[in-house]
């Protein structure tokens, strides 16, 4: 069996498979895309630890177990509903048979003994999966009936349309997926009139006016009335950017928020506008940077030199270098073609 470890990694889990296996959890549940990338890899990694510490014991033990009671206990007390939970499962378990199998063949391991592997990892798989659903359940039957519970449920109901009362709010949805640190910011973002829970994998809240949390990462919708709730509460889980240390309204994400929606447009404009350059190469990347400081500060040298810390000769020289790249120019563009331009730099610089 030693040889079939071999095909997931080595010394640990190949990071190749992780990264594989948290792109199809998140691809395959809504609800675990919606949590913290890393949040999903530590949690994957876990259980790929589990599964081949399982594979070298011939059966899973109580370590194995203990990853997979860690991951349905943490994913109830986020919100993750079981269904979510086991999709993302599945499909990280698929992803682990057809790298065996496909490693497998590569290697020229006969078509039994990929079988008997196969059979072993399903197995193993099973049992990770009922202690993971088991361990979800009792953590729920923890959280239901207590008053904060009925809060956390109310406030779900509201945010996906399955309730509408009360009056105008504003939804506020937050980069906090960690279940304690919820806990503890629950009341703050409340204040006495809100509600505040974990929803969706997420600390999100229905309050009157725009909490003042410093340091808190998240988006805040305008005022609107109960029926517009759902709606306000999907664009902001949209807009949310986890890593900005502040509360943003969405109205300033609007942008960014719909070009999101649309990456194969970016990649398009990008192809087109900047075909010059490389992405690949440092200067050309130092270049696309200053360009789109330069149209987020209104085409004016010195805020771009200021936000770049560098000096405004340093972006004159740039902006010419990549007009001789690319053949076009920054400066004075009418509206849609400055945003074209945004999109595409944007575009560009996150390969």
């Amino acid at each position: 069996m030693e040889r079939f470890l071999g095909l997931l990694g080595e010394d640990g889990p190949d990071p190749e498979v992780v990264e594989t296996a948290v792109r199809a959890a998140r691809a395959r549940s809504p609800l675990v895309a919606a949590l913290p990338e890393d949040e999903v890899r530590r949690h994957v990694r876990a259980l790929v630890e589990a599964a081949l510490a399982a594979l070298a014991a011939g059966d899973p033990g109580l370590t194995d177990l203990r990853a997979a009671e860690a991951l349905g206990a943490a994913r109830a007390r986020q919100g993750v509903p079981v269904a979510a939970l086991l999709d993302g499962f599945q499909a990280g378990r698929s992803l682990l048979v057809r790298t065996v199998v496909d490693r497998g063949r590569a290697r020229g391991i006969p078509a039994d003994e990929l079988l008997e592997a196969v059979t072993r990892i399903d197995a193993i798989a099973t049992g990770l999966e009922h202690r993971m659903v088991h361990a979800h359940r009792i953590a729920e039957l923890e959280l239901a009936g207590t008053a904060r519970d009925i809060q956390v449920q109310r406030l779900r109901g509201l945010l996906h349309g399955e309730l509408a009362e009360g009056g105008p709010r504003r939804v506020v949805v937050t980069g906090v997926s960690d279940p304690a640190a919820a806990r503890r910011l629950e009341p703050v973002l409340a204040g006495p009139s809100g509600l505040a829970g974990m929803v969706d994998g997420r600390l999100a809240a229905l309050v009157a006016a725009p909490p003042a949390v410093p340091g808190l990462s998240g988006v805040v919708s305008p005022l609107v009335p109960p029926e517009r709730i759902p709606a306000m509460y999907r664009l902001c889980a949209r807009a949310l950017r986890p890593d900005e240390p502040a509360l943003r309204p969405l109205a300033e994400l609007a942008l960014p928020t719909a070009l999101a929606a649309e990456p194969e447009l970016g990649e398009l404009l990008a192809g087109e506008l900047l075909a010059g350059l490389d992405p690949a190469d440092p200067f050309h990347r130092a270049l696309a940077g200053t360009a789109l400081a330069y149209l987020d500060h209104a085409c004016r040298i010195d805020p771009a030199a200021a936000a770049l810390h560098v000096h405004p000769n340093t972006v004159k020289y740039r902006l010419r270098r990549l007009q001789q790249l690319t053949g076009r120019s920054l400066d004075r563009l009418p509206v849609p073609q400055a945003a074209h331009c945004w999109w595409a730099l944007r575009t560009f610089l996150s390969r």
